[in-house]
């Protein structure tokens, strides 16, 4: 496989391990607080990431100043405000549609790389693949054609993901521009390393620092996992794919969600997540 394949591959299979991620969560919430669940979240992907950059990079996960205050910003604004927006959405919409608003970055990650990421330059088959996305999306998160007519698209519950999501495209073309060339376990490492050190004090403080399940540990390993080969793909292919592929998440998403859940996938929904794959295809196309 091409530098590409290996990168769209990596990108799919982290949109499997957060498709996974919001599953989870949701059965945390029956014994943890939604800072809880972030918190130890927080904690096992850290120890996740330290296993894999020990094991690829050897003893050395120094980083200087410079690199230590672009990943201060991604912790902050990707995990401890972007990753809580999320998990307290989720207490409020289905995991679909959580899943796939929280994916929706490209028209972000377009608009902010314009800018920022000025060498990159896309084909006729990244903004058709990322058009026809933004359909499939629409569909998904409309959920019936009634909704569609009346421009219903979502509830408050959707707009915290929307925040998330504008945050999770900044740090996305962040660690695109500045750590493109660190390793990912030490970039995982540190950004929940700072972002558990946070909670763990909020916690602390407010007498709440208790442990709810297993669940806790699982999604800890799956988003450590997830954000590992998020990064390693990021490395190998531009920005706005990177953002572009995570919408095959629903696709995974939609199906979990049901077998586990319960939640109820309209036909439009069906319909919207076919359009995705349609997407994803465009989108992986070489050049």
């Amino acid at each position: 496989m091409d530098k590409k394949q290996i990168g769209v591959l990596a990108i799919v299979s982290a949109s499997v391990m957060w498709a996974i991620e919001p599953i989870f969560a949701k059965l945390a919430y029956a014994n943890a607080s939604v800072v809880q669940t972030s918190a130890f979240r927080a904690i096992f992907v850290t120890i996740v990431a330290l296993i894999y950059a020990l094991s690829t990079n050897g003893k050395d996960i120094k980083i200087n100043k410079r690199e230590f205050s672009v990943i201060f910003y991604i912790a902050v604004v990707g995990t401890l405000i972007a990753d809580l927006l999320f998990y307290f959405a989720l207490t409020k919409i289905s995991v679909l549609n959580a899943v796939l608003i929280g994916h929706l970055q490209p028209i972000f990650i377009i608009l902010i790389g314009y800018f920022v990421l000025k060498d990159e330059k896309h084909s006729k088959y990244d903004y058709a693949g990322i058009f026809v996305m933004i359909i499939g999306a629409l569909l998904v998160t409309t959920q019936t054609l009634q909704n569609l007519l009346i421009l219903r698209i979502g509830t408050m519950g959707d707009l915290f993901v929307v925040g998330a999501t504008v945050s999770w495209a900044t740090t996305g073309i962040v660690a695109r521009k500045y750590l493109n060339n660190m390793n990912c376990g030490i970039i995982t490492f540190y950004r929940f390393l700072i972002a558990a050190v946070f909670f763990s004090i909020y916690l602390l403080f407010r007498s709440e620092f208790h442990f709810g399940s297993v669940n806790q540990i699982i999604i800890g390993i799956i988003v450590g996992v997830g954000y590992i080969l998020y990064y390693e793909g990021l490395k190998r292919v531009k920005a706005a794919q990177a953002g572009a592929l995570e919408l095959s998440t629903p696709f995974f998403a939609a199906i979990l969600g049901f077998l586990v859940l319960g939640e109820i996938v309209t036909s439009m929904q069906i319909a919207g997540i076919v359009i995705l794959c349609v997407g994803v295809y465009l989108l992986s196309k070489k050049e």
